[in-house]
């Protein structure tokens, strides 16, 4: 018998999926617990509408990761930065201050976890960081570190 899984059931299936279960398991277990529908044909057309949507909203977000990742390829973020007598600087530049950067000079919100750096950043100059916007989609920046 086919089932839509209404919540995460070990062994069979997650939420949402479409799976075979034995008459007896279904009748007797997951349907009196609330943990599967049958899948007739209104239950069908509702999963396909769903999985529809769920495709839609995953290519919208895909194509808004690509048009953020063209706007942001190859700019350079400026930051400044405080050093000694040396020119090395007071600790060091972190992808929290790029992110910060990021939103105070080109309006985009990144999380600094998906900021990786190539290097610690202790010294003034040039480097180079990539942000990941999507699993599939990422954009290489400069990152110029100039002294207050």
């Amino acid at each position: 018998m086919k089932v839509i899984l209404l919540q995460d059931v070990k062994s069979l299936g997650k939420k949402g999926e479409l799976v075979s279960a034995s008459d007896g398991y279904a009748r007797n277990y997951l349907f009196p617990r609330g943990l599967a529908k049958e899948a007739n044909a209104q239950a069908m057309n509702e999963f396909n509408n769903k999985a529809q949507a769920q495709k839609f909203h995953a290519a919208e977000q895909l194509q808004a990761a690509r048009d953020t990742a063209a706007g942001l390829e190859g700019k350079t973020v400026k930051i400044t930065a405080k050093a000694g007598a040396n020119g090395k600087l007071f600790g060091s530049v972190t992808s929290k201050d790029v992110a910060a950067a990021l939103k105070s000079q080109f309006g985009v919100e990144t999380d600094k976890r998906k900021i990786a750096l190539q290097e610690e950043i202790k010294a003034f100059g040039t480097f180079t960081a990539e942000i990941k916007i999507h699993k599939d989609v990422s954009a290489k920046i400069y990152i110029q570190v100039t002294e207050a």
